[in-house]
């Protein structure tokens, strides 16, 4: 399949009313979810059954024994105590607050405590500070695939942007700086960019469209709410790549809140973080209505942990969110069907 740029695909859009394409992400009826559910549960290739856990948004900082690192420490300790053990683990993203080195060094010491294998991306904190070089040094490539048991999982770098650095002659912990902000109104809207969508066409081409597919960014694959870049603005792209497969698993970090959301054959889900919970955006939320109560600012793990993801044979999963605090309503605590 050729790939098209992003304003060439909008375009097919407006011209074919491909709206229709994204009803389900605003108003999609149970019939119509129950319907998506059963074509994958019919057609999806069989695959053994495994657990996988994820990790995500540490944000560590250069300070010795400071308040993250026992609770990252806590999240490892959860994993590891996870019965049976999960097959590896995944780690969305921002492991560092301002992409020291040194901050690196310590989430990698925690991390390395993990009993089974992990695979990590990069956040907007870990990469601006030396654009990636201390992330790679430490981490290698940051974004890659591999095949586990029927499924193909791909890990991809989610939040590139246009250098807006350069002309304003900024330093590297200045650019840092505007990059750590929950609102950069400088910094332009996250992506992929053409590189790593090139290299999905590549690692995807000869997949067959009954292989099931988990992917993991920084960032959703769906429009949440960009002013906090709750948002990836290639997402159209990737989506409109990974259409064949008839069932794909969606996991971001970034938001640090419980949300979900599905659009097509794409069911994505947020996470916890391991630092703070965010609050959640002034929009409505897509059909179910899932997320988490308001946190207590006062207990400074509310709203924080782990995640252990069940896949049966059929591809049917069951994200569990393994909350460090009593605050996930039962409709949450059941587990997320992905």
């Amino acid at each position: 399949m050729k790939r098209i740029t992003r304003r060439e695909f909008l375009g097919m859009s407006l011209k074919t009313g491909a709206a229709t394409m994204f009803a389900g992400m605003f108003a999609p009826s149970a019939t119509s979810l129950m319907g998506l559910g059963g074509v994958a549960q019919a057609t999806t290739k069989t695959i053994s059954p495994f657990t996988f856990a994820v990790i995500t948004d540490s944000h560590l900082y250069d300070i010795p024994d400071h308040k993250f690192d026992a609770i990252l420490e806590k999240a490892v300790a959860d994993v590891n105590g996870l019965r049976p053990q999960p097959d590896f683990v995944l780690y969305s993203g921002d492991l560092a607050q301002f992409g020291k080195e040194a901050e690196f060094v310590k989430g990698k010491r925690i991390l390395d405590k993990l009993k089974v294998p992990y695979k990590i991306i990069p956040g907007e904190h870990d990469w601006y500070l030396d654009m990636g070089k201390a992330w790679r040094k430490m981490f290698g490539d940051e974004y890659w695939s591999f095949d586990h048991k029927g499924t193909h999982i791909i890990g991809m770098n989610s939040i590139l942007v246009d250098d807006f650095w350069t002309l304003r002659e900024l330093t590297p912990a200045e650019r840092m700086g505007y990059m750590a902000e929950l609102e950069c109104h400088q910094c332009g809207l996250w992506g992929v960019h053409d590189k790593q969508l090139d290299w999905l066409e590549k690692d995807i081409k000869n997949l067959s469209p009954d292989t099931p597919v988990i992917i993991m960014t920084h960032s959703p694959l769906w429009d949440y709410y960009p002013r906090w870049n709750f948002q990836t603005i290639d997402a159209p792209e990737i989506r409109l790549l990974l259409r064949k497969f008839e069932k794909v698993m969606a996991i971001h970090g970034h938001i640090h809140q419980v949300v979900y959301n599905s659009i097509g054959n794409i069911r994505s889900a947020g996470l916890l973080s391991t630092s703070w919970p965010w609050p959640y955006p002034p929009v409505e939320l897509p059909y179910p209505h899932i997320k988490m109560n308001r946190v207590d600012p006062g207990d400074f793990e509310d709203g924080l942990g782990t995640h252990a993801i069940d896949l049966a044979k059929n591809f049917d999963g069951v994200l569990n969110y393994r909350a460090f605090s009593d605050l996930l309503p039962d409709n949450v605590k059941r587990g997320v069907k992905l």
